[in-house]
């Protein structure tokens, strides 16, 4: 259940007339001043604020500037409930971080259907986040038992992105991979333990097994309609598909393979070459590139290398923003 509505203002009759058009619908606490309602805020996890501006201790542009400024209180929409309606007033009030303005006197039909919108613009704030939140956690399950990847599935992915975008993918299209890339591997949940973490190389008979993982991450993506999902299960299924048609799990070649395979599949394996294992250390970029150009026209499509080529500069900075990002969450742990 979403949190009630802080109506903040210093006069009792001013509270009185918002209860009046709220209380039917809605949950509402109440505070008197600016200091008030960030203290109330807290405690009661409201899911939106209607504030007056002139206000004494604490006036209302500064105490939406607070909420703003406190990471627990930042994502609360405030509109501002206020007999000032010029420009500048307005200017001020969305520089101090307001979403919208009601004026005063109220007026019942307005002040509802405000509250209406923005709550629902929450909602759906939620819901996005609910969703990124449920592929962050595919994503990761996927590698669950792989302990050494570290960043790999969220660089990876941010390399399909760039390389997508330089192929001249759309931005929701490019944006959609980003968050299907991570989950390419979500079949990996229903490999044993014993195959995924062997130390040393597989048997045929294990290998067998291992492949399947493609296969069962397209049927647990696909079993929803939505396009993240959807891109997500068509990616888990081909990205070890080759361009000559020597990969599994059904041998596709050449334009049989979905370009979004094809682009995951490259960044994947850049990813792989060009990150430290504990098996292994970094390559050079010179040797992972080459080793890229080699594989043109058997592994890869040779566009894609191209396209890559093109790209490169991009990735290598991708590369390092989230080199560093890693760098810093290691040194954090070491210091716990």
């Amino acid at each position: 259940m979403n949190g009630p509505i802080l109506i903040v203002d210093d006069e009792p009759i001013n509270l009185d007339a918002m209860r009046s058009v709220l209380a039917g619908e809605h949950r509402l606490v109440y505070a008197r001043n600016g200091r008030e309602a960030l203290a109330a805020a807290v405690k009661h996890r409201t899911s939106l604020i209607l504030m007056d501006v002139d206000m004494p201790d604490m006036d209302g542009y500064t105490a939406c500037r607070a909420l703003k400024a406190n990471p627990a209180t930042e994502h609360i929409p405030v509109i501002f409930v206020t007999s000032h309606d010029d420009a500048r007033d307005e200017a001020l009030g969305f520089a101090a971080g307001a979403v919208d303005f009601i004026a005063k006197p109220i007026s019942a039909p307005v002040v509802l259907a405000r509250v209406s919108i923005h709550l629902s613009l929450v909602r759906v704030t939620q819901l996005e986040q609910s969703y990124r939140d449920a592929i962050g956690m595919l994503g990761d399950a996927g590698h669950f038992n792989d302990t050494d990847t570290g960043m790999h599935i969220w660089r990876m992915a941010a390399y399909s992105r760039a390389l997508a975008e330089s192929l001249g993918w759309n931005a929701e299209r490019c944006e959609t991979l980003e968050l299907a890339a991570p989950m390419h591997d979500t079949g990996k949940v229903g490999i044993p333990d014993a195959i995924l973490r062997k130390p040393g190389k597989l048997d045929a008979g294990e290998w067998s097994v291992m492949r399947t993982h493609a296969q069962i991450g397209h049927d647990i993506l696909a079993r929803s309609r939505a396009p993240v999902f959807q891109l997500a299960a068509e990616v888990a299924l081909c990205h070890h598909e080759k361009w000559d048609g020597s990969g599994y799990p059904h041998g596709l070649s050449r334009d049989e393979i979905p370009e979004s395979a094809r682009i995951v599949a490259l960044a994947d394996v850049f990813d792989a070459l060009s990150m430290k294992r504990p098996y292994k250390d970094a390559w050079p970029m010179d040797k992972v590139m080459s080793t890229l150009r080699e594989s043109s026209g058997t592994h890869f499509e040779p566009r894609l290398i191209e396209a890559f080529e093109d790209v490169l500069s991009d990735i290598l900075d991708i590369k390092a923003q989230w080199d560093d990002r890693d760098c810093r969450g290691i040194a954090h742990l070491e210091q716990v």
